[in-house]
């Protein structure tokens, strides 16, 4: 066990420990991106607090995919996708990229049309001219990991902060109802759209390009098998991060379900099942300031993921495909279909939603060959799961494909 020297001045036991957080922060910032908002605001405006539940069991569901994604790279130094590439045949994983190509759209659709929902409501700025002053911004963000990784993962985990503060700045001026939020822990559904909302919940919480970037972010800090006492020390520190990190994501995915459960569900406030509702209905039941912290908060995140997003798709396809293409094209292409549904004048909160769903749709994809990986021993060593793990991870693999089922069985129906 690794005991830090409490003699030392705090400055100095920050900077021992502080190089190994960051990745999980990274990741994390796709757990509140905009499509958490659209999710978990509609659920809690149309459903109050049915779906509490969903959001806490995705949240450990993504806490141990992310914890297992980040040993992966950790432990053997090569990312998800590049492992996919050299232990499944062809075929396999370069339709495992194709998919991942297309979640990677999917993703960079609810962050460029979130990050210009935000701009719109701040600064009455039209959809089109916000999606891409967003990718600029966006790109902007990516040259500082350029310029290191450490500036990158400093900046994405400060934005994290900035949403965290704003939501709880929010929950308590809202308040809560302890014995309705403790009902909605009781696993329930409601109907066909409350399913669909918990797809959705589930696909934008458990995110398939994270469970990829987070084992890219982690070989960073990749320590040898020959001293086993450091390996031990890093993976600690790891599930540290990847524990403080996606628990701040959970309290702002549950804070966004609680205040619209409390100030809008059943209220006959019109329009609060949109992003752009939940924004004037903040302004008019509690004030200006609220819906300001709103609008900073889902500007931050838009900013943020879709800077994690295109990095995430270059990860993508340098581990699949061996492939690299410049970060200015893959951005030009990645925010095509955004665009077209900003010129369009489609409903911004609708298209957030289905974007979730066809996200969750991409988890397996990604989620099973992660477990599959990370229980070999010829590739992790000592540091395989443990059967226990295994059982739990595949278990959560199962809940995502069957709810999936259910899902494409109602809209087919």
């Amino acid at each position: 066990m690794v005991v830090l020297n409490l003699a030392l001045p705090l400055k100095n036991r920050v900077a021992r420990v502080a190089p190994w957080f960051g990745p999980a922060f990274v990741a994390a910032i796709a757990y509140a991106d905009p499509g958490n908002f659209a999710t978990n605001f509609t659920a809690g405006a149309t459903s109050g607090y049915l779906l509490v539940w969903v959001i806490v069991a995705a949240n450990l569901m993504a806490m141990l995919i992310q914890s297992l994604s980040a040993k992966l790279g950790l432990v053997t130094g090569r990312d998800l996708p590049e492992l996919c590439r050299e232990q499944l045949p062809r075929p396999v994983s370069r339709g495992l990229w194709v998919q991942a190509e297309l979640v990677a759209m999917a993703t960079d659709l609810a962050e460029i049309v979130g990050g210009a929902l935000a701009l719109y409501l701040l600064f009455d700025m039209p959809l089109p001219l916000g999606g891409l002053v967003t990718c600029v911004v966006a790109f902007a963000l990516l040259e500082l990991h350029r310029r290191g990784v450490r500036r990158f993962e400093t900046a994405i985990g400060a934005m994290l902060g900035v949403i965290l503060i704003g939501f709880l700045y929010t929950t308590l001026r809202a308040g809560g109802d302890p014995v309705a939020f403790a009902g909605g822990m009781i696993p329930s559904f409601d109907g066909h759209d409350s399913l669909l909302l918990a797809t959705g919940i589930l696909g934008a919480t458990v995110m398939p390009h994270v469970i990829y970037l987070h084992s890219s972010l982690t070989t960073t800090r990749a320590v040898p098998a020959t001293d086993p006492v450091l390996r031990r020390k890093a993976l600690r520190y790891q599930r540290a991060d990847t524990l403080i990190a996606l628990g701040a994501a959970g309290l702002v995915n549950l804070a966004m379900l609680v205040i619209a459960a409390q100030l809008f569900f059943g209220s006959g406030i019109a329009g609060t099942d949109t992003l752009e509702g939940i924004h004037s209905g903040l302004a008019t039941v509690l004030d200006d300031g609220a819906a300001l912290a709103f609008g900073i908060a889902l500007l931050a995140s838009g900013i943020a993921s879709s800077g994690v997003g295109t990095y995430a798709g270059q990860v993508v396809m340098q581990g699949f495909i061996n492939r690299r293409i410049p970060l200015m094209l893959r951005r030009l292409i990645t925010m095509a279909p955004a665009m077209v549904i900003l010129l369009a004048g489609v409903d911004p909160t609708g298209a957030l939603v289905w974007s979730q769903v066809v996200l969750s749709f991409g988890v397996p994809f990604a989620l099973v060959p992660l477990i599959w990986l990370t229980r070999r021993r010829d590739l992790l060593g000592d540091q395989a799961n443990h059967p226990v793990t295994t059982v739990a991870a595949t278990a959560v693999a199962a809940l995502i494909i069957t709810l999936n089922g259910f899902l494409l069985a109602g809209l087919l129906g």
